[in-house]
C-alpha cells in the first residue's frame, strides 16, 4: 500500500500548478537499472509533498517490475526479489503516483534519472503530468561549489542536515533532498536576499556557469 501522512487528496490542494519554489513534489526511484530504454523498471517509488516548505504528504510503495532483479541492486538498494514478489505492478503503482503528482512541479537528485523513469512509467499507461522538473544535484554545484563532491549524502553531511543514515531507499533519499532543497532555499534568502524563490530561478541556476552564478543571483530581480 501507498502510504500518506494526511488524507488530504492532492487534486484538492491546488487546481493550479505553483509558481513558487517551496511548493513542489520531491521524489526519488529505485530501479532494476540505470535505463528504461534497456528495459530496466521501477522497482519503489518514494516521494515528498511540499506547500509553503511544509511536508503535507508523502507517497511510498514497492513494485513489482515483472522480472528478478539482480543481486547487485538487492544489495545496493536493499530491496530484495522477495519484498518484490508480493508487491503490486508497476502499473498499478504508477497510476496510483500519477494521481498523487497532480498539478505539482517536481524535483529530484540527477532528476534527469528520475525523469526517465517517470516518463517511460507513465508513458505506458497512457499518463502523463503538467509540472516541471528541477535538479537538486546542479543547483548545489551552482551553490556550493566547495562542497568534496554532489552526491546527495556528501551534501547532506556538507550542510549537517540531520539524517537516519538509510541510503538508497526511495522515500529515505526523496525526504533528505526535501531537506536539502529548503537548505538551499534558505540559504538564497540569507545570502542573496531573495525572498520566496520562484520555481523559475532554481531551474535557472542550473543554467548558469559556476563563474557567473553568484553575479546573476545578486542581480535577480533589481
Amino acid at each position: 500500500m501507498a502510504h500518506f501522512s494526511t488524507t488530504a487528496d492532492p487534486q484538492q490542494i491546488t487546481t493550479e500548478i505553483s509558481s513558487k519554489a517551496n511548493t513542489v513534489i520531491v521524489l526519488d526511484f529505485e530501479t532494476t537499472g540505470l535505463s528504461p530504454n534497456q528495459g530496466d523498471r521501477a522497482i519503489e517509488i518514494g516521494a515528498v509533498m511540499l506547500k509553503d516548505g511544509i511536508v503535507i504528504d508523502r507517497f511510498q510503495q514497492l513494485m513489482n517490475p515483472g522480472f528478478r532483479v539482480s543481486g547487485f541492486i538487492e544489495s545496493y538498494t536493499g530491496i530484495s526479489n522477495q519484498m518484490l514478489s508480493g508487491a503490486a505492478p508497476c502499473d498499478e503503482v504508477m497510476d496510483q503516483f500519477a494521481d498523487f503528482i497532480a498539478d505539482y512541479n517536481l524535483v529530484a537528485h540527477n532528476a534527469s534519472f528520475d525523469q526517465r523513469f517517470l516518463d517511460a512509467e507513465l508513458k505506458s499507461i497512457g499518463r502523463d503530468y503538467r509540472g516541471e522538473f528541477a535538479c537538486s544535484m546542479l543547483i548545489a554545484r551552482r551553490l556550493y561549489q566547495d562542497a568534496p563532491n554532489h552526491k546527495l549524502g556528501s551534501l547532506i553531511h556538507y550542510k549537517q542536515i540531520e539524517h537516519d543514515g538509510v541510503f538508497h531507499r526511495a522515500l529515505a533519499d526523496s525526504e533528505m533532498t526535501a531537506d536539502l532543497w529548503l537548505v538551499m532555499l534558505d540559504d538564497l534568502k540569507q545570502d542573496h536576499r531573495i525572498q520566496n524563490p520562484e520555481f523559475t530561478l532554481m531551474q535557472m541556476i542550473t543554467k548558469q556557469s559556476k563563474a557567473n552564478v553568484n553575479r546573476y543571483l545578486s542581480s535577480y530581480g533589481r
